[in-house]
C-alpha cells in the first residue's frame, strides 16, 4: 500500500514537472493534484528535489528498459546501434523530465542530479562498448578501440540533442539527422 501510494504521487508529479517545469511546480501543486494533503506528501519525500529525483529516476529507468527491449530484438550490431540511438533520442522526447534532469544548468546544483547524470553517461557507454564489441567479433566493425567509440557516438549524440529535440518539424528532422549521423559513423567521410 505504502508502494502504491508513494508511485502514484511520482506519476502525479511527473505530469506537473513536465508541464509546469521544476523551478515552477510547488509541493503544494503536487499534493493538490495527488489528493493527497501535503503532510501526507512529506511522509513520502522531504522535499520537492526528493520528488523530483523519484520522477527522474523512474524516467530513466523506464527509458533504459525500452532501450534494452528494443535492441534485444536486433540481429546486427549495425542494427543495435542504430535502434539504440533512435529508441534513446525519442524517449528524451517522451521523457522531458529525465531530459531537463541531464541538460539544464540550475539543476547542475543538486548533487543527486550530477549523480544521475554520471550513471546515466556510464550506462550509456558501457551498453554502447557492448554494442561495438559484438561488431567487431561479428565482423561488422572494424577492430578499434571500442570505449574511446562509444564514447565519441555519446558525445556526438548529445551534440545533437538540443537542436533535434527543439526542431518544429521533430519527426521529419529527427530520422534524417540520426539517419546522415549513423551514415558519417557507419561509413565515414572519405570516397
Amino acid at each position: 500500500m505504502k508502494k502504491d501510494a508513494k508511485d502514484s504521487i511520482v506519476l502525479v508529479a511527473q505530469k506537473m514537472f513536465k508541464r509546469f517545469g521544476f523551478r515552477k511546480t510547488t509541493m503544494d501543486e503536487i499534493a493538490v493534484a495527488a489528493r493527497k494533503g501535503k503532510s501526507s506528501l512529506y511522509y513520502y519525500f522531504k522535499s520537492k528535489e526528493e520528488v523530483f529525483e523519484a520522477v527522474v529516476e523512474m524516467e530513466a529507468a523506464t527509458l533504459r528498459t525500452d532501450i534494452i527491449a528494443n535492441i534485444g530484438k536486433c540481429n546486427s550490431a549495425m542494427e543495435k546501434l542504430r535502434v539504440y540511438i533512435f529508441v534513446r533520442m525519442d524517449g528524451f522526447r517522451n521523457w522531458g523530465n529525465f531530459y531537463e534532469a541531464l541538460k539544464d544548468e540550475y539543476l547542475s546544483n543538486y548533487e543527486f542530479i550530477e549523480k544521475i547524470r554520471i550513471k546515466y553517461d556510464r550506462s550509456e557507454t558501457e551498453t554502447i562498448t557492448q554494442i561495438i564489441n559484438e561488431g567487431i567479433e561479428n565482423k561488422e566493425f572494424k577492430d578499434l578501440n571500442s570505449a574511446l567509440t562509444a564514447k565519441i557516438i555519446v558525445t556526438a549524440m548529445k551534440g545533437l540533442e538540443i537542436p533535434l529535440l527543439t526542431a518544429s518539424d521533430k519527426k521529419t528532422n529527427f530520422k534524417k539527422e540520426i539517419n546522415e549521423m549513423l551514415e558519417v559513423l557507419f561509413h565515414g567521410i572519405c570516397i
